[in-house]
């Protein structure tokens, strides 16, 4: 995929991980990684802490934007888990999403979150085997 016009979309979003929630973010991120592994849209999901700063960064890649309405759908629970335990600090969307998803993500956010939108140049993807941790 090397057009401009690609549909891929790709998430990045920093968490705040809230003082005393470390392993509770932990395991809810764990379940809500698990269920979008056997049930979810995503290409790929990542996530990473640094627990010095006690921050969360997850990334998620996806086809188009039928899959992250098909997302929202299916894992609103677990989300909903995860932000127990955390805020949004910024949420990066790469590439271009529909109109209405690029709403949902809008209204997802507080205003105290920092959301940028970057629209695709070129790139592609190469999928991996064994690469599961």
């Amino acid at each position: 995929m090397t057009t401009h016009d690609s549909k891929i979309l790709l998430f990045r979003n920093t968490m705040r991980i809230t003082d005393g929630h470390l392993e509770s973010f932990r395991e809810a991120i764990a379940r809500a990684i698990a269920f979008a592994e056997r049930h979810g849209p995503q290409l790929m999901v990542e996530t990473f802490v640094d627990e010095e700063r006690m921050l969360a960064h997850s990334f998620q890649l996806y086809q188009d934007s039928d899959a992250v309405r098909l997302h929202w759908k299916l894992a609103d629970p677990y989300i909903q888990d995860v932000m127990k335990h955390c805020q949004v600090e910024r949420f990066e969307v790469f590439g271009t999403p529909e109109p209405d998803v690029a709403a949902g993500i809008r209204s997802a956010l507080s205003e105290e979150s920092a959301l940028t939108f970057s629209p695709r140049i070129a790139g592609f993807v190469r999928f991996a085997t064994g690469l599961h941790a």
